[in-house]
Parts: structure tokens; sequence; C-alpha cells
């Protein structure tokens, strides 16, 4: 496995369409073993391949309880209701911002194993999710987001210190708050 370097926003490949992957290879799968290891070694909770410049439809996600990987990954629903939280992402790691979202989904794809899988979940996965979708569409949450704000790393050192910050700016143990959370 290996950790690659992840592009920035500036990149135009991130703005690419990803392709669909026709067949689990050896290659996919190593692939996915070093997404994951570079969204781990990254801090974050989700990559996706067109953000280490491999234009193909492949994430993985982490929140915590388990990795998930997921290829040629397609919403089969959206819920009608929505909210807005705050998102990073490790391609924009100078911003922050406030994006509107589904509550849940249900997202189909195929796993490592070459097997279909069907997920439904809600709150912060269904987000992590559609967030690294945007990414297999060239899609950055700065296109999409309600307002957009540069980070301010003297304020989330700040945070680190006090856990009983009332500031809803920052904190990633914050529920719903995923705003010091790297996507």
């Amino acid at each position: 496995m290996a950790v690659y370097r992840i592009l920035e926003e500036h990149e135009p490949s991130l703005r690419e369409k990803a392709k669909p992957v026709p067949k689990i290879t050896p290659n996919v799968l190593k692939l996915l073993d070093n997404l994951a290891e570079t969204m781990y070694s990254a801090g974050g909770v989700g990559l996706a391949a067109p953000q280490i410049g491999v234009p193909k439809r492949v994430f993985v996600a982490d929140i915590g309880d388990q990795l998930y990987e997921l290829i040629n990954p397609v919403f089969l629903r959206l819920s009608e209701e929505a909210a807005s939280e705050n998102e990073g992402c490790l391609s924009v790691p100078e911003k922050y911002g406030l994006v509107t979202r589904p509550l849940s989904v249900v997202l189909e794809g195929q796993n490592r194993l070459g097997e279909t899988v069907t997920i439904a979940t809600e709150g912060y996965l269904a987000r992590v999710f559609q967030h690294e979708s945007d990414h297999l569409n060239g899609i950055l949450f700065t296109d999409i987001a309600d307002a957009v704000y540069l980070r301010d790393y003297e304020d989330d050192d700040e945070d680190n210190e006090d856990e009983d910050d009332d500031d809803m700016s920052g904190g990633a143990d914050m529920p719903g708050d995923i705003g010091e959370d790297r996507l």
C-alpha cells in the first residue's frame, strides 16, 4: 500500500467526471487499499479516486465504525428532508462551507469482491457518501455550498484545547457539525 498526494482544488483533473470500473482487477484492489491508506494518513473520513489523480468511480469512507469501499456507486434514493451542515475536504484544505444535503440515502455499488452491496444510511455517513460521490462527478463542496469560509487554524487550536467551547463552527466531536473533518 502507498500514501498518495491528494490533489487540490486548482487541479483540473478534479473537475473531470470519473469513468466506471468495468471489472474488479488486482489494480482496482490496490487502488482501494491505497485510497484507504491515504485517507487515514491525511486524517480524512472519505476519499475518492479522482482526489489522487485516478479518474475511476471508486471511493472509500470511514467515519469511525468501519471502512466502506465502493466501486461504481449509484444513489437509488435521496431523502426529500435535507439539512445544512459544515463540510471540509482534503482537496480544499484552506476552506470549509455550509452545504445542504439530503439527510438519508440508499446507495448501491460493488465491494472489493465484485458483489453488489446496497447501503441505506442517514446522518453523517449519508453526507460523507454524497460528498465523495460528488468527487466522482467533478464537483467540489465549494461548488454547491451555501457559504464558503476560510479556515482559521488559530481558532482550531483553541477549540481543541477547550472541548466545552460553545462555538458551533468547529470541533469534529460536535454532533452534526463536520466543519473540521476532511471528507
